[in-house]
This record gives structure tokens, C-alpha cells and sequence, in this order.
């Protein structure tokens, strides 16, 4: 009996010690990642007398940008973090009236240069945007000219029209659920009044 248990065991220890090495290279990636940023930061803030807040943004969208597939990299010049290139504004209010609806006490703007994957073509100038409560950054954009992927959207609206086709007028949609309880699945018809 014990030694059908064994091969089970061996499994298991395997599979744990897989999630460990996945979670072990996943910290170490985020920590190489995190390094470089603040790398970065240390580098626009001692040796370009960027002000903290503009350099953790501009540090912040570097990273992002290098994962768009329109860029390669972006260059910060020095003029970047001269006062009439970069904006810190008192916001007080939501970031944007979009999915970060989050309230920040500063917004900072600064540019830098997008330097093209294909190598060819101009560097493009690029916009970032940071929104910050103290030295903290929660929210975060930027002109992206590769628009997001957005998932399909299928539709989930049903025909109005009613049993006997055209003929007929639909007082509503029909909706259907189904409720699981226990062991055993309940469906149920409601309809919607216009």
C-alpha cells in the first residue's frame, strides 16, 4: 500500500518545487526590473537634476514603453527634465474620467523620445502622464500611437423579435439563468418590460 503512495508523493514534491523555481525567477525578474528603475531614477535625479517626482515618472513610463510593440526604448535628454519641458500640477481631483478614477493630489507630464522598433523612422515624442498622492504613484498614462488590445466583445443582447417572427411584437427580452443549488442546476425564464 505504501508504495503506491510514493510515486504520488514524488509528483507532488516535483510539482511544488516547479512553483517554487517559477516563483523564484518571477521575483528575481521583478527584482532585476525593479533595480533598473530605480537605476534609472538615480541617473535622471544625481546626474540630470531631474526633480524626484519627474524622474520617477519618467523612469516609470521608460518601462512601459519598452513593452509597446510600436518602440524599442525611450531617451530622455537632459532638456526632458528642464523645467518648461515637464509639468507637476496640484490636481486634487480623479486622474481621469476614465478607468483611473483615482483621486491624486499631483500630475505629472513629461516627454521623452520614443525610438522606434523597426529602427526606422524618427524617434516619436511621447507623453507621460503620473498621478501621485505624496511620492507615491497610482495612476499612470500615456500616447501609446498601438491602441490596447481590448477583448472581443460578443453580444449578448437576443432578438426582440417575438415566437412567430416578424409577425409578431416582443413586450421584451428574454433572459435565461441558471441557478445551481446543491447538486442540481435550476433554470429560469424572466422577462425584461421596455
Amino acid at each position: 500500500m505504501e508504495s503506491t503512495f510514493a510515486p504520488r508523493r514524488l509528483l507532488r514534491l516535483v510539482g511544488r518545487l516547479a512553483v517554487c523555481t517559477s516563483l523564484a525567477c518571477a521575483v528575481s525578474a521583478f527584482a532585476d526590473t525593479l533595480d533598473e528603475r530605480n537605476e534609472l531614477i538615480h541617473h535622471f535625479v544625481i546626474d540630470l537634476n531631474a526633480n524626484p517626482l519627474v524622474a520617477d515618472c519618467a523612469a516609470h513610463g521608460s518601462f512601459v514603453a519598452s513593452t509597446s510593440t510600436a518602440f524599442d526604448r525611450v531617451e530622455f535628454p537632459p532638456a526632458s527634465f528642464d523645467p518648461s519641458h515637464f509639468i507637476i500640477e496640484p490636481w486634487n481631483d480623479s486622474f481621469d474620467d476614465k478607468k483611473q478614477r483615482i483621486k491624486v493630489d499631483n500630475v505629472v507630464t513629461v516627454e521623452g523620445q520614443g525610438v522606434p522598433k523597426s529602427g526606422e523612422g524618427d524617434p516619436k515624442t511621447l507623453k507621460f502622464r503620473c498621478g501621485y498622492v505624496g511620492s507615491r504613484m497610482l495612476a499612470f498614462g500615456w500616447n501609446d500611437p498601438v491602441p490596447p488590445l481590448r477583448p472581443t466583445s460578443h453580444s449578448t443582447a437576443r432578438s426582440t423579435k417575438g415566437k412567430h417572427g416578424a409577425k409578431g411584437k416582443s413586450k421584451g427580452v428574454a433572459k435565461s439563468t441558471t441557478k445551481s443549488t446543491g447538486g442540481s442546476s435550476k433554470k429560469t425564464t424572466a422577462k425584461n418590460k421596455h
